[in-house]
């Protein structure tokens, strides 16, 4: 069965949806930085904590992981700081 949707390994990263780790006190200065990004495609990039293991045997009824998925987990502050940039259509 074909997707309806399938993530593009091509597209490239067009902004920060926002504000930085760095504004928000949530890293400190390393690579491992969680970070919201907009792509060219318009599809939206999670960098986060992989909790696929422990979280994912706990998922609500009727949600699921696919096998080429994550469960990916950013600081609340990082998802309200990103609301002024996330069009409501």
């Amino acid at each position: 069965m074909e997707r309806p949707w399938e993530a593009d390994p091509e597209t490239t990263f067009l902004r920060r949806i926002g504000s930085s780790p760095q504004e928000l006190g949530v890293t400190s200065d390393t690579p491992d930085c969680p970070d919201l990004w907009e792509l060219e495609n318009g599809d939206v990039a999670v960098i986060g904590r992989d909790l696929s293991s422990s979280l994912g045997t706990r998922l609500p009824a009727g949600v699921s992981i696919g096998p080429d998925e994550r469960l990916v987990v950013i600081p609340r502050s990082m998802l309200i700081a990103a609301k002024r940039d996330i069009p409501n259509v």
